[in-house]
């Protein structure tokens, strides 16, 4: 049915976010400065983690990966986004929907496994740090890094199945400014119900389960550590409330997304402007706020940098 769906639908036409003209340049001043900053932020952990030797630590290493699925997270979404903001007609082929559908859950799905291992991570730091860097191994930091891509893609193919061979007979218009699947199911020309069951159970189940997982797991960190030595509790909490943000911040919009039972468009929309601008620029910078390390070497970085470009 492939190819019958491509001679049906060739494009979707997005809603988009305002007609206004005066909203959309705040909208692409808005969007702009934040997709910058994302990728400026997060390439700079990366390279920080990379180049600075006193960062190459399991816990940095997961965090530049993390940057890493932030900066392809909102580059699926953001680049067309603010292209399309002065477009009278706001297109996207039917290879480019699936497209962002793959990468916003491959990168999505990914990045959920990675917010589960650095939970792991600050685990075994805490709560058995004589044994950290034996368990916490070079070896174990790629194969946890292997495993979060292995599932994030099985994942992100898992959500394709969905739509591929769905009949779309018209109207091919997403109230939306990105493809994603509750809305495009609800374009088909069929009984979606049962469909929309699976990606509630596929995707919301996944993001609600993992979300009390890691909640469960920051709590049970901060009991243990508070059995153990009730004045490490503070120095915990401090460590554990950049995650906790973070994972926070990550769910939150994805568990309203596929398991909230009233959508509405407009907080919808609200929620993925969140989700895919201002998350990836609000980690790097949660993650640096309260670690000097990290701090410190992306000053240092900064200041070769800008020493590079004075040079003649």
């Amino acid at each position: 049915m492939g190819g019958a769906n491509n001679s049906v639908v060739s494009e979707f036409v997005f809603l988009g976010l305002s007609n206004s003209w005066e909203i959309q340049l705040l909208l692409f001043l808005f969007f702009s400065v934040f997709y910058m900053a994302s990728l400026m932020g997060n390439l700079l952990v990366v390279f920080s983690v990379s180049a600075d030797t006193s960062l190459h630590s399991p816990m940095y290493f997961l965090l530049a990966n993390l940057s890493f699925l932030d900066m392809g997270f909102c580059s699926t979404t953001t680049p067309k986004m603010i292209y399309d903001l002065f477009r009278k007609r706001k297109a996207i082929s039917f290879g480019g929907c699936l497209t962002q559908i793959f990468f916003i859950h491959a990168t999505g799905g990914t990045e959920m496994v990675l917010l589960i291992a650095m939970a792991f991570d600050r685990y075994v730091a805490i709560c058995k740090p004589l044994h950290y860097l034996t368990i916490m191994n070079p070896r174990m930091c790629v194969l946890i890094l292997a495993a979060a891509w292995v599932l994030g893609l099985i994942h992100s193919v898992a959500q394709l199945a969905f739509v591929i061979d769905l009949p779309f007979c018209g109207p091919y218009v997403l109230d939306s400014f990105y493809c994603d699947l509750p809305r495009l199911i609800k374009l088909a020309c069929t009984e979606t119900h049962r469909l929309e069951f699976m990606v509630t159970a596929n995707s919301g189940l996944i993001s609600v389960g993992s979300f009390f997982i890691l909640i469960i797991s920051y709590i049970f960190i901060l009991v243990t550590v508070w059995k153990h030595s009730s004045g490490s509790v503070s120095k915990a909490l401090s460590t554990l409330s950049a995650h906790v943000t973070v994972v926070v911040l990550f769910f939150g919009p994805l568990i309203f997304f596929y398991s909230w039972p009233f959508p509405s468009s407009h907080l919808d929309k609200f929620l993925a402007i969140f989700d895919a601008v201002l998350t990836p620029f609000l980690n790097p910078v949660i993650y640096t706020f309260r670690n000097k390390e990290m701090k410190a070497a992306m000053k240092k970085h900064c200041h070769q940098l800008v020493s590079y470009s004075k040079m003649p």
